[in-house]
């Protein structure tokens, strides 16, 4: 008998929980109705996650509800996580993968503790020095993983490669029928452009590139990245993070002023019966709904963080992202990539 894919979440982190986490798992059961491979492991406060399955009418045998008393606040600091967070729906949540009692974890609460309790937690994977938070990004033909997104102000050479091995990782297991193609995030795409780390680091990912993990396709400045031409984007977190804030400003930018053009008088107005379908494949490309849920890679088990802001819908893309990378056996992937790179 094949082994059910196990994911626990934090029904207790971000911003109106657990009324969105529960609402968000409703649209999760709806979408995999007819499969059987899944058990869900809720943690958090006993009598609130079931009064809201209640709620959603939602009767479902593949959930497990583990109580805790505490949640993490959204104000609390790396720190004192450190003492506070033990037996909090966050901390049990990470815990529950601990000797493979769930595949993978999410939560929607505070960043910073979660990243400081799930290294606590699962450790680093041998060989890798660094976690890295990576992304779901649109391309022009399909979607990009980027890495690192702010877990690392800093990173070295090897901190850089590993970040391609992890990444490629994670983008065959959620893209199986794709080739990951690494680009190193740069001011220009000539041989002489950048920091010595990042030269250095190029001049190793040529060496690695093979069929067998990524192929490195070199340099990409930032107005290169939606091409599509590379699908997995490593930079350090510092940089990683100010292009993704740029990226979701511009796109809400946008998006906000094309639906003041289109609605400032009767004559955009009337166009919009004209443009409707082609307006709502354009709104559905940029749905920042559904690209929620950065993976920290680079622990002895994946974690997925939800924007602690976002609704219901946004949450629903987390689990199915969970989902999907357990799916695709990404720690096999990962420990296959790490393995490459030390041969070479």
């Amino acid at each position: 008998m094949t082994k059910k894919i196990s994911i626990a979440i934090d029904a207790m982190g971000g911003d109106n929980s657990p009324d969105k986490t529960i609402e968000g798992l409703k649209f999760f059961l709806e979408k995999n109705s007819s499969k059987n491979d899944f058990i869900l492991n809720l943690f958090g406060q006993e009598n609130e996650i079931n009064k809201k399955l209640k709620k959603y009418k939602i009767n479902n045998n593949s959930i497990n509800i583990f109580h805790t008393d505490s949640v993490v606040s959204n104000n609390e600091t790396p720190l004192t996580a450190i003492k506070s967070s033990k037996n909090t729906s966050m901390w049990n949540c990470i815990n529950h993968q601990v000797n493979g009692r769930s595949d993978i974890s999410l939560s929607a609460g505070n960043t910073g503790v979660l990243l400081v309790i799930s290294k606590m937690i699962l450790k680093m994977m041998e060989g890798v020095s660094k976690p890295a938070l990576a992304g779901l990004w649109p391309n022009k033909k399909g979607m990009n993983v980027v890495l690192d997104l702010g877990a690392n102000i800093e990173c070295s050479e090897q901190n850089l490669i590993d970040f391609a091995e992890l990444g490629s990782a994670l983008y065959k297991s959620l893209f199986i029928n794709d080739k990951p193609k690494v680009s190193l995030l740069n001011i220009g795409s000539e041989e002489i452009k950048g920091t010595e780390v990042l030269k250095n680091t190029s001049k190793r990912l040529k060496m690695l590139s093979s069929d067998d993990n990524f192929i490195y396709q070199g340099y990409i400045e930032g107005n290169n990245i939606m091409d599509g031409n590379s699908n997995v984007i490593i930079t350090d977190g510092f940089t990683g993070n100010v292009a993704l804030k740029t990226a979701e400003g511009t796109a809400k930018f946008i998006t906000e002023n094309l639906k003041l053009s289109l609605t400032e008088n009767l004559i955009t107005k009337f166009s919009l019966l004209f443009s409707y379908f082609a307006l709502k494949k354009f709104k559905n490309k940029l749905d920042p709904r559904k690209y929620n849920g950065a993976i920290f890679l680079g622990l002895n088990g994946p974690v997925v963080k939800s924007h602690g802001g976002i609704d219901s819908k946004g949450f629903f893309y987390s689990i199915d992202l969970c989902y999907k990378i357990v799916k695709g056996n990404l720690m096999s992937e990962i420990k296959k990539n790490l393995a490459h790179s030390k041969r070479v």
